[in-house]
């Protein structure tokens, strides 16, 4: 799974305005890419706050709260992206956090 060009499709609200994507060389990036804009989001909420910290279960909410959030994984076997939902996302951040762990 390594090296495989990812893209993040996500909409933050139900306002279709807020849809975007993040666009990644590999899947552990965008899997660092989703922690990075969660982690971005706690400083954002907390600014007196120095030290933040979370668990997976706090990632988990941050990601079921976004409107929509899907992943396409370009598959060099077929020459184009496999489509991946939520679960799959909070599956790879956990095993993508857990490695980093160790």
């Amino acid at each position: 799974m390594a090296n495989k060009h990812t893209i993040i499709l996500m909409q933050t609200s139900q306002n279709r305005a807020t849809r975007t994507f993040m666009d990644y060389e590999s899947i552990s990036q965008a899997m660092d890419g989703i922690c990075g804009l969660y982690e971005r989001k706690l400083k954002e909420l907390n600014p007196a706050i120095r030290n933040i910290t979370y668990d997976i279960a706090d990632l988990y909410n941050f990601i079921d709260g976004l409107a929509d959030m899907s992943a396409l994984v370009y598959d060099h076997s077929i020459h184009g992206y496999l489509p991946y939902d939520r679960e799959w996302i909070k599956q790879r951040t956990f095993h993508h956090l857990k490695k980093l762990a160790h």
